[in-house]
């Protein structure tokens, strides 16, 4: 599902009742929603190009990553520092709306990273990002983790747009790869879709839902920033750093922003792919 914000609630910077409840009823059922159109181009289009760079850092060095590490997919951190860091990429007030309607009071980010999809790339093993947190359940337990992806451009089916698998994470009897006849017998119920979303616009899903990286056909990358939200008594296993100087990103709100800042370099390419 597709959400666009009306002007009335951009100036207000809150969705009305009738979309908050369609996004987190959409998360619920289908395990997703696109936010569109939420984060200003101009914020965007220098973090795109300095993404682009450090993309052909890390193919030079062929440090492949993500599901199956398979070439062409990068696990690429974003630059946490000035210019690159805006209130409006980690503390987007509609996504944090719809993270706290989901997790509750005390929610808290662990995670800014992101992957990058390269012209040529395969495609990546069917795959969750996480388990359900009590196995064995006939029913599903509420979201308890969702992951914040960014667009800085435009993500189609020509530059390998993520495909998304509606309902899978309420799926409990599958582990976190599903074999193929698992996937065949899923795909003639419920087929998947792809995460197409204009620039500026933010998917939130469910982490167990199941997905992948498929080819991309044009000539640039890909790129997605990844936050991940936890409900406030899921494991702190980090916490998150930024460069000093980007603190006024970080305004006090419902999310737990769960950061440090530092005057040290952070070697940010590779961080979230340990």
């Amino acid at each position: 599902m597709e959400i666009a914000p009306s002007a009335r609630e951009r100036s207000a910077e809150a969705l009305s009742a009738a979309h908050l409840d369609r996004a987190v009823a959409a998360i619920r059922d289908d395990g997703f929603v696109v936010l569109e159109e939420i984060i200003a181009p101009d914020h965007l289009d220098p973090l795109r190009e300095r993404m682009d760079q450090d993309s052909q850092r890390l193919i030079a060095a062929e440090r492949w990553g993500g599901a199956g590490g398979l070439p062409g997919h990068l696990q690429q951190g974003a630059p946490p520092f000035a210019p690159f860091v805006h209130r409006d990429i980690v503390a987007n007030p509609f996504v944090m709306q719809v993270s706290h309607a989901l997790l509750g009071d005390g929610f808290f980010n662990n995670f800014y990273s992101g992957n990058s999809n390269c012209p040529g790339s395969g495609t990546q093993p069917l795959h969750r990002d996480s388990d359900h947190l009590w196995p064995g359940l006939e029913q599903a337990h509420p979201a308890a983790q969702v992951v914040v992806n960014v667009s800085p451009h435009d993500t189609s089916e020509e530059n390998g747009s993520v495909e998304l698998w509606p309902g899978t994470h309420l799926i409990t009897d599958v582990g976190s790869v599903p074999d193929a006849e698992t996937e065949a017998a899923r795909r003639a119920v419920v087929p998947p879709v792809r995460g197409n979303a204009r620039k500026g616009s933010v998917l939130i899903r469910d982490m167990r839902l199941w997905h992948r990286g498929v080819p991309n056909r044009s000539d640039r990358p890909r790129h997605m920033i990844a936050m991940i939200h936890n409900i406030r008594w899921f494991h702190r296993s980090r916490t998150v750093t930024f460069a000093r100087g980007c603190e006024s990103a970080f305004p006090d709100c419902a999310l737990d922003h769960n950061a440090v800042f530092t005057d040290e370099p952070i070697d940010y390419l590779l961080l979230g792919t340990g």
